[in-house]
């Protein structure tokens, strides 16, 4: 029983690092800029990429077995595809083109190629390496590159990001640019249906919407387990109120954001449009609080968690010993006093832990929020430095939701792969986060109670 147990504690162990390590590899990587490949294949066909696998292909009766590589070529619009696969025996030379170059454009995606010139309407102003040190207002300015297969395009200056040339670049010069595009992937907007462009409305929301729905559940959680441990008397109404709590904890979330959207939505929120937004709702036909919204997808969420709070606070409630209680009805203090004195203190870490599994479990939601709030975009804040500031109305962006859009939704999931690794590292960094803070507060308070029981 000891090898048993032991043996599978490790198992667990293991398999959770092991997706956690998973997840950290390939979403901080994605940024690295990694270097450009030009293959030249027989039959004098070029191609210019990232190298994103290679692979062995098993031998079939009508062929031996033979290695390929596979290119990110990102030239859509020239090569009609972002990835490509080339057999190794068709490959006559590998090589990095030093002025190979990587562009990242406001539209059209990533464009992989080589700088011929810069030009100003149709005036050619400069050629080859001399683009480099010429600086100019953006307006009527473009940088035409030639791609591998001789193809000719050229980029206005207004639609490029930024751009880099790895194959030339040193570890500092690597570093800065992968320094850059997680600062734009942490503070920007997204673009090109979100495979691209920055998360930050998506960080936004997903934080003040999980901050917003332990705001709420804490208070009805701990005011539930104290009524069901301190007031309520045992019997068989109790040990049902209990049955369905734990019975709450194992219903779909989808039907929680179906409650959610015919309840608060489509009761509570036309109730308020009907006594405070009634001109607004006759002269546009829009609802203000009658759909989805910051406000209603933290009550629902908060009701999905709501039983973790309970259960987790009535534990806590629990292991106060009686002795305790005793010895505080014996000084003269009431039930109240004594609740508020002796037993929510000692309890509070065990209650910190409750709320710690709610917000883990909140934050990582993604059904229910697709019926009470949550938008593929929503670039409006909802809570930001307009009066009055919080707009609990407001739909808004969730990181789980964005990782079902990029990875489910996109046109091209391949090329949207790396960005699910990314902005699902930086969902699984934010929960820790929050975690990490939480486990603080519940150390602190335990370190202050703990110590005085005897």
């Amino acid at each position: 029983m000891l090898w048993l147990t032991g043996g599978s504690l490790a198992v667990a162990i293991a398999m959770i690092a092991g997706l956690l390590l998973f997840i950290v590899v390939r979403g901080a990587a994605t940024f690295w800029p990694e270097p450009l490949v030009e293959l030249r294949l027989t039959g004098g066909r070029r191609a210019l990429g990232e190298v994103s696998a290679r692979e062995r292909v098993a031998p079939a009766a009508d062929r031996p077995g033979f290695s390929r590589t596979q290119l990110k070529t990102a030239t859509f619009e020239v090569t009609g595809t972002h990835y490509e696969w080339f057999d190794d025996p068709d490959i006559e030379r590998e090589a990095r083109p030093a002025w190979a170059t990587a562009v990242e454009r406001v539209e059209g995606g990533r464009f992989h190629g080589l700088p011929v010139r810069l030009v100003h309407g149709d005036k050619t102003v400069a050629v080859d390496a001399a683009t480099e040190r010429l600086r100019a207002e953006n307006a009527g300015w473009g940088l035409e590159f030639e791609t591998a297969g001789g193809e000719r395009s050229v980029i206005a200056l207004d639609n490029i990001v930024r751009a880099w040339q790895p194959n030339r670049l040193s570890w500092p010069g690597k570093l800065g640019v992968y320094l850059a595009r997680w600062g734009e992937f942490l503070t920007d907007d997204p673009r090109e249906a979100n495979s691209a462009g920055g998360v930050f409305p998506a960080i936004w929301g997903t934080v003040a919407m999980t901050l917003i729905m332990a705001l709420l559940v804490a208070p009805f959680g701990m005011l539930a387990a104290l009524y069901l441990r301190e007031y309520a008397t045992p019997g068989p109404v109790t040990t049902a109120i209990r049955i369905a709590i734990n019975n709450l904890a194992g219903v779909p979330s989808i039907v929680y954001g179906a409650f959610g959207l015919g309840f608060f939505c489509y009761v509570l929120g036309a109730g308020i449009d009907d006594l405070f937004f009634r001109p607004a709702l006759v002269a546009d036909n829009q609802p203000t609080f009658g759909t989805g919204g910051l406000l209603w997808a933290a009550l629902t969420l908060a009701l999905l968690t709501l039983p973790v709070v309970i259960v987790a606070t009535e534990e806590a409630l629990s292991a106060v010993p009686n002795s305790m209680r005793e010895g505080s009805y014996a000084c003269g203090a009431g039930k109240w006093q004594t609740i508020r004195r002796i037993v929510l203190p000692r309890a509070l870490p065990g209650i910190m832990t409750g709320l710690i599994l709610a917000m883990a479990r909140g934050a990582g939601e993604v059904a229910p929020l697709m019926l009470v709030g949550v938008k593929k975009l929503a670039l409006d804040l909802p809570i930001d430095g307009t009066f009055p500031f919080v707009h609990p109305e407001r739909e808004f962006m969730h990181l789980a939701y964005l990782i079902y859009d990029v990875g489910f939704q996109s046109p091209n999931s391949q090329a949207a792969k790396p960005m699910v690794f990314t902005i699902t590292f930086l969902l699984v960094s934010i929960i820790a986060l929050l975690n990490v803070t939480a486990i603080w507060l519940r150390s602190r308070l335990k370190r202050r109670y703990v110590a005085q029981q005897f």
